[in-house]
C-alpha cells in the first residue's frame, strides 16, 4: 500500500492539474545510485566537437535506463485510470462470512481502484465501445483482497479457453494491422451466447460517461464462508453514487478525437475538486441448495440472477478520494488478481473464473516480475512472512538470516490452523471428462429480456450501433448475425435487417 504523501507543497492556483510551485527547492540531482550530477546537458566529450567518451557514466546511466523505461502492456485493460480511497462497512454481514474487513459496522479498509478500457491497447481513447474493467484491492488486516471484476454484470463466453479467441478479435488483424468487423462478428456469431454482453456493449451502456458514471459488478459468482463454516453463494453489485451516465455513439466517438483520456481525466479532476466518487456495494446471497436448484446456472458467467428473485441487500461503500502521485508506480504497476482472496472469501466453480484465478497472477509475473507482490502498490498492510525468496528485484531484506524453509527449528515462520482455509470443508464428485456447455433455447432468454426493458429510444439505439458495425462486414456475416438475433427476438432482427439494407 502506498500511504498518503507527506508535506506536499501544492501551488494556491493549482486547479485539476499536477502544478508544483516555482519558488520550491528540490535539492541536487543525483545518478541512479545517488552520486551528485555535475553536469545534465553536456557530455564528456575530447574537444568541443569531438567524440563522446565511453566513460561518461552518467549520459550511460540515463540512456540505458531509458532504454527500458516500459514494461509489457497488459494484453488486456491496457488503458486505465485508478485512484486510492477507503471501504467502510456500512451493515452487519459477520453472518455471511468471517472475512475481517466485513466483520464490523463501521470498519475502514484502505483500497485501490483502477478502472480501464478491456480489449484495447494503451494508446486507445477512453470513450471507445467496449467493456470497462472495474478492479479493486483492499488493504485488510488478513492480507489483500482484489476483486477483478467488469462494468457488465455478464461475460462473452463461459469457458476460460475461449478468453484469448475473444480478445483476440477486438485486437488488430494480423494483416492489416487494424480493427476488423470482419474478425469481430465471424468470431461471436459462431458464438451466440455471448450476444447478451454484445447487447450490453452495443447499447448506450457500451459508452459509459466516464468511470465515475457506471457500475461495477463480480460478474462471476463468489463464495462467502462464516466462522461456522457455512457457504453462501454471492454476486457482489457496486452501484455508483453518482448515478449511471452514458455517452451516445456520436457523443463518444467525437471525444475519442478531441479528449481520448477523457475517462482519466474526469476521474482525476473530480478528486482534485474533492468530488470525491464512491460505490455502494451490495450482495446477492443465496444458499447452496438456492444455488443448485435456480433456473439458471449461477456458475455460468453469461447469466444473471435476478434481482427480483434474489434482492441486492446493502453491505458498504467505497469512497475515491486521493489520487496518484505517480502514475506508473501507482497505476501502471498496480496488480490485481481474482486469486487474491482473504478467508472467508472464496472462488466458485465457475468456469471462467477458474481459469482467471490462473492467467491474471501469471500475467503479473511475466510484466512485473515474481516479486511484484513486495512493489509498494502492491504490498500488503500487514506485511509478507514466508520462506518464498529471492528472484529479481527483492526489495528489503528478503528475510535476513531467517531459515527460507519450513518446518524449521528456529521460530518459523509457520502455520495457523485457525484461519478459515476456503479451500477445504467441500466435497467433489464427478467423473473427468470434457463437459459441453451445449447451447440452448435458455441462452437467449436473458438477452430477450434485456431488449424488452430497453427504452424505445434505447433500442432504437442499440439498433442503430449494432448495424452501423455490422454493416462493415461481408454479407455472409450480416446473414448470420440476423439470424442470431432472430433467436433472441424476431422484431429486434428485422430492424437491424432494415437497417442494413439501408447502409
Amino acid at each position: 500500500m502506498i500511504p498518503p504523501p507527506k508535506n506536499v507543497k501544492q501551488d494556491a492556483n493549482a486547479s485539476s492539474t499536477t502544478e508544483l510551485p516555482q519558488d520550491q527547492d528540490l535539492g541536487r540531482i543525483t545518478n541512479s545510485v545517488g552520486i551528485p550530477v555535475v553536469n545534465e546537458i553536456n557530455p564528456l566529450t575530447v574537444g568541443p566537437r569531438g567524440p563522446i567518451l565511453l566513460q561518461d557514466a552518467y549520459l550511460i546511466d540515463k540512456l540505458s535506463h531509458f532504454d527500458r523505461e516500459r514494461i509489457p502492456e497488459r494484453v488486456v485493460h491496457a488503458k486505465g485510470g485508478g485512484a486510492h480511497g477507503y471501504f467502510e462497512v456500512t451493515h452487519d454481514v459477520s453472518h455471511l462470512t468471517c472475512a475481517d474487513f466485513l466483520n464490523t459496522v463501521g470498519k475502514r479498509t484502505p483500497m485501490f481502484a483502477r478502472f480501464s478500457t478491456v480489449a484495447r491497447e494503451m494508446g486507445s481513447a477512453d470513450t471507445v465501445r467496449n467493456p470497462r474493467g472495474f478492479a479493486l484491492k483492499f488493504y485488510t488486516q488478513e492480507g489483500n483482497f482484489d476483486m477483478v471484476g467488469n462494468n457488465t454484470p455478464v461475460f462473452f463466453e463461459r469457458n476460460p479457453s475461449a478468453f484469448k479467441d475473444l480478445i483476440a478479435v477486438q485486437k488488430r488483424d494480423p494483416r492489416t494491422h487494424m480493427p476488423s468487423p470482419n474478425m469481430f462478428w465471424d468470431y461471436f456469431t459462431l458464438r451466440p451466447v455471448s450476444f447478451h454482453q454484445l447487447l450490453i456493449q452495443f447499447s448506450n451502456r457500451g459508452t459509459p460517461d466516464g468511470f465515475r458514471h457506471m457500475h461495477g459488478y463480480s460478474s462471476h459468482t463468489y463464495k462467502l464462508i462464516n466462522q461456522e463454516g457455512r457457504v453462501h453463494y454471492v454476486k457482489w453489485h457496486f452501484r455508483t453514487d453518482q448515478g449511471v451516465k452514458n455517452l451516445s455513439a456520436k457523443h463518444a466517438e467525437k471525444l475519442a478525437g478531441t479528449e481520448p483520456d477523457y475517462a482519466i481525466q474526469d476521474l482525476f479532476n473530480a478528486i482534485e475538486r474533492k468530488e470525491y466518487p464512491s460505490w455502494t456495494l451490495y450482495f446477492q446471497v443465496l444458499t447452496e441448495d438456492e444455488a443448485l436448484n435456480y433456473k439458471y446456472d449461477v456458475l455460468d458467467v453469461t447469466k444473471v440472477i435476478s434481482q427480483k428473485d434474489f434482492p441486492l441487500q446493502e453491505v458498504g461503500r467505497f469512497v475515491l478520494d486521493r489520487n496518484p502521485e505517480n502514475y506508473f508506480a501507482e497505476v501502471e504497476q498496480a496488480a490485481f488478481a481474482p486469486s487474491h482472496l482473504v478467508p472467508g472469501i472464496a472462488p466458485s466453480a465457475d468456469r471462467m473464473l477458474q481459469g482467471r484465478l490462473f492467467s491474471y497472477a501469471d500475467t503479473h509475473l511475466h510484466r512485473l516480475g515474481p516479486n511484484h507482490a513486495q512493489l509498494p502498490i502492491n504490498s500488503p498492510i500487514n506485511g509478507i512472512n514466508t520462506t518464498i525468496r529471492d528472484g529479481p528485484l527483492i526489495m528489503g531484506t528478503n528475510g535476513g538470516r531467517n531459515p527460507p524453509y519450513y518446518p524449521n527449528s528456529y521460530g518459523g515462520p509457520h502455520p495457523d490452523p485457525s484461519v478459515r482455509e476456503y479451500e477445504s470443508d467441500y466435497k467433489l464428485d464427478g467423473i473427468v471428462g470434457r463437459y459441453e456447455y451445449e447451447l440452448c433455447e435458455r441462452d437467449f432468454e436473458q438477452p430477450r429480456a434485456l431488449f424488452k426493458l430497453l427504452a424505445p429510444n434505447e433500442q432504437q439505439d442499440l439498433v442503430e450501433n449494432l448495424a452501423d458495425d455490422v454493416s462493415k462486414t461481408h454479407a455472409y456475416i450480416q446473414r448470420r448475425v440476423v439470424d442470431v438475433l432472430e433467436r433472441i427476438d424476431a422484431t429486434f432482427a428485422k430492424r437491424v435487417q432494415e437497417a442494413l439494407s439501408k447502409s
